[in-house]
């Protein structure tokens, strides 16, 4: 059976991976709450609806991809939720980053309506998304991702199946753990390449091939260089993703000192108004203790 797929939420994410859905052949409704953000994925096949209800009735599947815990919370089980128009037998998976704790609470409503759940998080950023090559960490039922693989696999090339409802999210906040101390390594390493007086292009390739290379460091240290700091993920996103792994962390005891000093050092970004820039900025505050700027002056 072909699904028919409804998918909630157009954001830097969400409309890259629409259109792969699109482009795999899928019959897609789409709502986001942006209005005109579903104009451009209309022009490419896919059916604008007015509310996740309506966008929920008659489809298989409904995936949300949205900003934080309240927001799925709402488009699932508000006035006009996803719940008031999905059938019994369907299944919604959440590919948001959202709380473990509230993900488990969100499949106990839906499976009291006959309607399966997965948490299915992903990484990659706006290029992994756009080129269909995220990487998706599945926790839930093994039997229902079988059912949607077809679907998850026009949007991702590495689906890992973690455990049970939950564990994808939990591990995808293992995930930003790594990737935001990843950043702030690859910010003190470009500071201190900057103050050695080496050249920073060939630093930079000296290094990424080796032991120190990392997807951050091969991707946003070419940005970092030329000062650009067009997101691929936000700095607000991403401040809300080591959020999550903190109150995660206080609920099992878990010690992570250096995510909470990340914490910190993007809240003073945000405090100057960049949270909308790359996640890749946390270099920015280095900067800013530093007293000197890494590669051209600023744009």
């Amino acid at each position: 059976m072909t699904l028919r797929i409804g998918f909630i939420g157009l954001g830097i994410m969400g409309r890259g991976m629409a259109r792969n859905l699109l482009r795999a052949g899928f019959a897609l409704k789409v709502w986001n709450r942006t209005a005109a953000r579903m104009a451009e994925l209309s022009a490419d096949g896919a059916i604008a609806t007015t509310s996740p209800a309506a966008l929920a009735a008659g489809c298989d599947l409904v995936i949300t991809c949205v900003s934080d815990t309240p927001d799925v919370e709402q488009v699932l089980f508000g006035a006009e939720g996803a719940c008031h128009g999905v059938a019994a037998g369907a299944v919604v998976v959440d590919m948001s980053t959202i709380s473990p704790q509230a993900t488990r609470q969100f499949a106990g409503r839906l499976a009291a309506q006959g309607v399966a759940m997965l948490d299915a998080p992903v990484s990659g950023g706006s290029e992994g998304a756009a080129r269909g090559t995220l990487s998706i960490m599945v926790g839930g039922d093994a039997a229902v991702l079988e059912r949607v693989r077809p679907a998850l696999a026009a949007m991702g090339t590495t689906i890992t199946h973690v455990g049970a409802i939950g564990a994808g999210q939990t591990v995808k906040l293992v995930n930003q753990i790594l990737v935001v101390g990843h950043a702030l390594a690859m910010g003190e390493a470009l500071l201190f390449a900057q103050a050695g007086g080496v050249d920073l292009e060939r630093a930079l390739q000296a290094v990424a091939g080796g032991a120190a290379g990392s997807w951050m460091l091969t991707n946003r240290g070419p940005q970092i260089l030329r000062r650009d700091w067009r997101p691929g993920f936000t700095i607000d996103l991403q401040q809300k993703d080591v959020r999550l792994v903190l109150a995660a962390a206080d609920e099992v005891g878990a010690p992570l000192p250096m995510t909470a000093q990340i914490y910190q050092l993007y809240r003073t970004l945000q405090a100057r108004g960049l949270g909308h820039e790359g996640n890749h900025a946390l270099i920015k505050a280095l900067e800013e203790l530093a007293g000197f700027t890494v590669g051209a002056a600023d744009a």
